[in-house]
């Protein structure tokens, strides 16, 4: 062991620093995500491996740490003496992801989630909300009334809805919604 860090900010600067073969790295850390870290020390030192360590299995954050360029991934769970023989078949080079979730990864593999479209990620929840409603042939006071809202409010949400989507009237963002619900 060349050094610890104890938040991200510690870990760009002391990783980069040390040089380690392997720098491993929690995935949660106090001031942000240990992936953005692996990112960024990836990017910049592509020599240092790194091994991130969970304590829990979470199936997107095992698929955005190898998107990011991570050897390994293993839940705190594991043993001592395991933990020091992943660190050295890391630093050889071997890519390694616990067993307890290599199934979880398999499948995400598989069965893809549909990618959602960027401009509707782009809209607030009570925006989707809104959408939804527009979709059902809700007139803007029918709305209202299901959201609480004003009318006039809920008139500016849409032009803000219809805006984000590039789209100029309400009847192309209701069949985009439908769409877009047939897809997921």
């Amino acid at each position: 062991m060349v050094g610890e860090a104890a938040n991200c900010a510690d870990a760009l600067t002391r990783i980069p620093a040390t040089r380690p073969a392997v720098a491993i790295l929690d995935v949660q850390l106090p001031d942000g995500s240990g992936v953005e870290v692996c990112r960024d020390i990836r990017s910049t030192h592509p020599e240092i491996a790194c091994l991130m360590l969970t304590s829990f299995s979470d199936d997107e954050a095992l698929f955005q740490s190898i998107m990011a360029g991570a050897a390994g991934y293993v839940l705190k769970q594991i043993r001592g003496n395991d933990l020091i023989a992943t660190v050295k078949r890391v630093a050889a080079g071997e890519s390694l992801i616990d067993p307890a979730v290599t199934g979880q990864l398999l499948e995400r593999l598989r069965h893809p989630k549909p990618q959602e479209d960027s401009r509707l990620a782009s809209l607030t929840k009570l925006e989707h909300v809104i959408l939804d409603h527009v979709s059902e042939g809700l007139t803007n006071r029918q709305i209202a009334g299901k959201v609480n809202l004003a009318e006039k409010t809920v008139k500016n949400y849409v032009s803000s809805i219809l805006m984000k989507l590039g789209m100029a009237r309400r009847t192309e963002a209701a069949v985009f919604a439908v769409r877009a619900a047939e897809n997921r």
